[in-house]
């Protein structure tokens, strides 16, 4: 990350505990939520071979030209710069963690995105533990998915080792979480678990939460398509609106010289124009948890913060159609 880049934003470590007291007892999927997408992208090892789900074609092309397929993997691989407790520290309350396990790493699991992490799941996990120590008002949404390689030994150590890292900071299924019930009970972390089997046999875990994206290079497709899919029914509980742009193999070959961080550069001013005129809220066209690329380049999480105070003056209205 750019020094310049880092001193201009705006940091946001205790945004939730700072929110006016008439938003405090509205459901967090009724708030907007900064989110990063593909968050553990930041570490991915240039080394690595791709993963085994990656086509075969492109698979074959690792296995003979690896010094080309693995720079190129990474550079359009790579969606975040920051560690998770920066990027928690400008703001961002739902981490996106895709879960692999690597052909030759034993039992330790990894993140990937097109290629492995180098930092493990356990580190990344603990590091965010002392981060929510650090600051105990603040509630973080964990969406663990894809699993990658993963058999059925490694979803019971997994899910295994976050309850047991969590413990009492976890949030049951069954709850309506707002931030004041969620400090009654000193809890600070939803986990989403992407896996229909696993789910169910713990109460800890939250059924996997939407993620709508465009799956496009073009901002103005991206915007279209969130813009399409605001006028169907709005998911119940939390659901992410992805700002990420998509690239695919004949975009790549196209631009030989670009990357995911210049193609984001060069479209959020779009991109963030369109999540200023959002409303968080209950119903259908009101948005939850917005996610971005590289979190760090611009004032995305406090944009994304600053949209809650839209519903100073209505949130009695938010509460009580939520039950409370």
């Amino acid at each position: 990350m750019e020094d310049e880049e880092w001193s201009q934003l705006e940091r946001n470590p205790d945004w939730m505990s700072s929110l006016p007291e008439e938003l405090l007892d509205v459901p967090l999927w009724n708030l907007a939520i900064p989110g990063s997408h593909d968050s553990m992208s930041f570490c991915l090892d240039e080394s690595s071979p791709v993963l085994r789900s990656e086509s075969c074609l492109l698979r074959v092309l690792d296995s003979l030209f690896p010094c080309w397929t693995r720079p190129c993997v990474y550079r359009w691989a790579t969606t975040q710069q920051s560690v998770l407790s920066d990027q928690c520290d400008l703001g961002i309350r739902f981490l996106d963690l895709r879960i692999a396990r690597k052909p030759s790493g034993g039992s330790e699991l990894y993140f990937a995105h097109g290629i492995y992490t180098l930092i493990s799941v356990k580190e990344a996990l603990y590091e965010l533990t002392a981060w929510l120590d650090a600051h105990p008002k603040e509630i973080v949404i964990i969406s663990c998915s894809h699993f990658d390689s993963l058999r059925d030994e490694d979803h019971v150590c997994l899910v295994e080792s976050i309850i047991t890292l969590f413990g009492e900071k976890l949030c049951f299924s069954q709850d309506t979480p707002t931030l004041r019930s969620c400090w009654s009970r000193c809890q600070q972390v939803i986990v989403s678990y992407g896996n229909k089997q696993v789910v169910p046999q713990h109460p800890e875990l939250w059924t996997e939460i939407p993620y709508w994206y465009a799956d496009s290079p073009n901002p103005k497709k991206v915007i279209t398509y969130l813009e399409d899919q605001k006028h169907r029914r709005r998911p119940a509980g939390f659901y992410v609106s992805g700002l990420n742009l998509t690239e695919d193999a004949p975009y790549v070959v196209l631009h030989p010289l670009q990357s995911m961080r210049k193609m984001t550069k060069k479209a959020l001013w779009m991109l963030l124009s369109w999540t200023g005129e959002q409303q968080p809220g209950p119903e259908d066209g009101e948005v939850n948890i917005i996610c971005c690329d590289f979190v760090d380049i611009s004032q995305f999480c406090s944009l994304v913060i600053g949209l809650n105070y839209k519903l100073v003056g209505g949130a009695s209205r938010l509460a009580t159609r939520s039950g409370f």
